[in-house]
């Protein structure tokens, strides 16, 4: 890990000078694996990937403990997004569910995680309350509601850079016509990115690629109401973009579960059959080394 990187972690200020924009320009297909905290993002940012992505439901169930059915506050997202933004060097979009309120709640929401470094703001047209976009129920507001949304996030965006995307969930109420409809007019309005939420068979992802044209974003959440579909295939059906963002969290779930129950059957974690890294790595991952060198710096100094 170089100094610099060490740095940004310390500091928690220092941000990507990459545009996000300038990947999807180019037509290098982004793939973005799902965050939801520090240790997650830290990890996810040394990988290599093109952004990374904040997920409402992992900041809602492992913020607050809740399930993704808009509990989680334009606070409490803001606050996550700044810390990740501020300690990574990866591009980072953000889910904004539906902007948390009217017109002026979406102005401000785009002003805000604007200024605290996200490049992609993702909005949605449910209606409140909001549910995770893989589970059953979720219903749309009005088109022209959501146009006017795009409209006054494009506007709001201080950055020509910044990335709006749209998401419509009409597929589960309205069917997957007037979710490509949808998604027609999102583009047209606007928006930067087109995500059309939860189709239900690789077909209608292959549709979808097929008949909007525009930049568009694929969720991927293996076990929900989707297929998951590689990378490869997404790109030659014109997707831009891959998310997973519950990856992360269901990993950590999964790993929990197994460590603790081996600890409590035990009596301790010797012979456990998990690989885990080291307190040594883990020292490195959160930015030790950075301070030890503030902490000799200062103690020479003082010693002179």
């Amino acid at each position: 890990m170089d100094a610099g990187h060490q740095g940004s972690k310390v500091n928690r200020g220092t941000t990507t000078t990459r545009h996000l924009r300038r990947d999807f320009e180019a037509g290098r297909f982004v793939l973005a694996p799902g965050v939801f905290e520090m240790i997650s993002a830290l990890v996810a940012d040394k990988m290599g990937f093109t952004a990374l992505y904040m997920t409402g439901y992992g900041v809602s169930s492992s913020h607050l403990g809740l399930p993704d059915v808009g509990l989680a506050s334009f606070t409490d997202m803001l606050e996550r997004a700044r810390r990740i933004a501020g300690g990574t060097s990866t591009p980072l979009i953000a889910d904004a569910d539906t902007g948390y309120g009217g017109l002026i709640n979406v102005h401000h929401t785009v002003r805000e995680y604007e200024a605290a470094g996200v490049q992609a703001i993702q909005l949605e047209d449910q209606d409140m309350p909001k549910k995770c976009g893989h589970t059953r129920g979720r219903r749309v507001i009005p088109l022209k509601d959501m146009l006017q949304k795009i409209d006054v996030a494009a506007n709001a965006r201080r950055d020509d850079d910044t990335l709006i995307i749209a998401r419509t969930d009409a597929r589960e109420t309205l069917g997957l016509d007037e979710a490509i409809a949808r998604a027609k007019a999102f583009a047209a309005a606007g928006a930067d990115i087109i995500f059309v939420e939860a189709p239900e068979t690789m077909d209608e992802f292959k549709r979808i690629g097929g008949e909007i044209d525009a930049w568009l974003l694929a969720n991927m959440v293996p076990s929900g109401l989707s297929p998951e579909i590689d990378a490869d295939a997404l790109k030659s059906w014109g997707y831009s973009a891959s998310i997973y963002p519950t990856l992360g969290i269901r990993l950590t779930a999964s790993y929990l579960a197994k460590g603790y129950d081996y600890l409590l059957r035990n009596g301790s974690t010797i012979g456990m059959p998990l690989e885990t890294i080291s307190m040594t790595e883990m020292h490195e991952l959160v930015g030790f080394q950075a301070i030890w060198e503030f902490e000799r710096k200062y103690s020479q100094a003082t010693q002179q």
